[in-house]
């Protein structure tokens, strides 16, 4: 297959995140904040210019995008039909939410389906989340409506992206589908991303009536305010509406980069509620880890912060890890089978151990999953050498309002270990030439003294390691040590690297590529060891 054929995507909605209480300026911005991307001096290439993720997806080679914003139109009051409907029904032309059917009839002629639409949810009246969620509903009805005017049972749904409190409009329009219709959520809505929403809450949003009221434009903004309260379960009626697997969280990790200093502060001053000290931030910025996700959801973390320069919206992390998400091929999934560390446990402090995995494709400078020290996103604590014990299950500790006392979320991704779940285009290659998919892993265990007698960071183990796979009917997984075989202008081809394999497979100790052999249950296993520990982790590949 010619890896640049265009595939029509499904309708992409972007959703804005928190405008303030004065929101003159957002309703001002044409497109909302996604037309922004990242310079990256001293990089060249795609790794030099992010140009913001409405530009890459109407440039893209594979799933290209056609811009419909200017098809539907947004007011605070009720507007009236033309008089040239062009077959479309007077209702959808009127009202506060309505179709333009002479853009329509210009923009959607040759591309219906592959299109995408800035929910410009600030220009409705009255701000409440019921509102925008509502009138989103009717966006993606008036969508449905389009497309299938085009092309008569072509809609399969939408496909949504949505930054920090845009993931609350969602929320809202999703649950009201449900309350319209049991079952239309899913059939409306595809797949949903979200890029920091803080879905349990704001940490540090316990703000008093009075004192909302006094804040200058609290009236019209206090419901938006209010949904930022960490004692909130609303989150958990997500599940009852729609498949919460079909729902990317992205998290961010970099607390320092963010621009407001004061939200990052207030973020380390709630961790003395969970940890009895200030040792850790564990947020964006604005909003804490913890909180960016949603229990039972697959999610991701990048090493970015809530918003500005090189933030979740204006990285290229959030454009391509959102494309994989919903145009992927396969499904891989990584485990942590067996471990043991081998040093540390010093005699006379109280040692706690942590295993982070970062995870970054060939060819091009992002990072589809990061762990770090500084991230403070490993997993763990824990105590014992073969990382058995340590926080609870995930999904429970989630399904807890935020506010609850302690925050034990860096418990495994799922069941059995579980330490990464993402998604991968088989077409998507930056290099026809290199063959099959390969991603570096970077494998860190580090340890902490809790008393204060010893070291606070101690590596007790860290090395990369290059997984090649050959998705298809009958796939085959590589393990390399180095880049020897999966970089230069001529690789090797996948019967060259089993040849390789072959020679090499009497000192496995010093080999530069494994073949990897598939268990019984259809996944694959590999070790990973050095001074001070040694395990073995699970590989399993899925078609999409």
């Amino acid at each position: 297959m010619n890896d640049t054929v265009e595939i029509a995507a499904r309708p992409l909605i972007l959703v804005r995140g928190f405008g303030g209480l004065d929101v003159s300026a957002e309703q001002s911005s044409a497109y909302q904040g996604y037309n922004d991307g990242t310079v990256y001096p001293g990089r060249r290439g795609d790794n030099y210019i992010y140009e913001g993720f409405l530009l890459r997806a109407l440039k893209a080679e594979r799933h290209r995008y056609t811009d419909a914003t200017n098809v539907i139109g947004y007011y605070a009051d009720d507007v009236g039909a033309p008089d040239d409907l062009d077959g479309f029904d007077p209702g959808d032309a009127s009202g506060r939410v309505v179709i333009d059917p002479a853009i329509a009839r210009r923009v959607l002629r040759e591309a219906a389906r592959g299109t995408i639409w800035v929910y410009r949810y600030y220009d409705l009246t009255p701000r409440s989340l019921a509102t925008y969620g509502r009138q989103m509903v009717r966006l993606i009805t008036l969508i449905r409506r389009a497309l299938e005017k085009q092309e008569p049972g072509s809609f399969t749904g939408v496909d949504v992206v949505a930054h920090s409190m845009g993931g609350l409009v969602v929320r809202e329009a999703l649950l009201a589908m449900e309350a319209d219709r049991a079952g239309s959520a899913q059939e409306l809505v595809h797949k949903v991303v979200t890029l920091g929403t803080p879905h349990r809450g704001i940490a540090f949003q316990r703000l008093p009536d009075w004192l909302l009221r006094a804040l200058p434009g609290a009236k019209e903004g206090a419901d938006e305010l209010s949904s930022f309260d960490p004692r909130s379960t609303r989150f958990l009626e997500v599940a009852k509406a729609f498949p919460v697997e079909r729902i990317l969280t992205v998290v961010g990790t970099n607390h320092k980069s963010y621009g407001v200093a004061g939200s990052s502060l207030l973020n380390r001053v709630s961790t003395l509620l969970d940890e009895g000290s200030l040792a850790t931030n564990r947020s964006d910025g604005l909003v804490k880890q913890a909180s960016a996700q949603l229990p039972g959801a697959p999610r991701t973390f990048v090493h970015k912060c809530h918003g500005g320069q090189d933030s979740l919206v204006t990285s290229r992390e959030a454009y391509e890890i959102t494309m994989r998400f919903l145009h992927g091929t396969h499904r891989i999934r990584l485990w942590l089978d067996e471990a043991k560390v081998q040093r540390g446990q010093d005699w006379f402090g109280r040692s706690e151990f942590y295993l982070g995995v970062t995870i970054k494709p060939r060819f091009v400078d992002f990072e589809l999953f990061h762990q770090s020290s500084e991230a403070e996103n490993c997993y763990g604590p824990f105590r014992d050498a073969a990382l058995t014990d340590g926080p609870p299950d995930l999904a429970t500790e989630l399904s807890k309002p935020l506010a609850d006392q302690g925050d034990a979320t860096t418990g495994w991704a799922g069941a059995n270990r579980l330490i990464w779940e993402g998604w991968v285009d088989g077409h998507q290659k930056p290099d026809t030439k290199a063959p099959g998919l390969v991603f570096r892993l970077d494998v860190s265990v580090t340890e902490r003294d809790t008393r204060g007698v010893g070291f606070s960071d101690n590596v007790i183990f860290r090395k990369q390691y290059y997984v090649q796979a050959f998705p298809g009917t009958e796939p085959e997984l590589f393990l390399h040590t180095g880049e020897q075989y999966v970089g230069g202008s001529q690789p090797p081809t996948r019967d060259q690297l089993a040849a390789l394999a072959a020679e090499q497979e009497s000192d496995a100790a010093s080999a530069a590529v494994r073949h990897l052999e598939r268990t019984s249950s259809g996944d694959w296993l590999f070790e990973v060891e050095g001074t001070g520990f040694e395990g073995i982790l699970r590989v399993a590949i899925d078609r999409a």
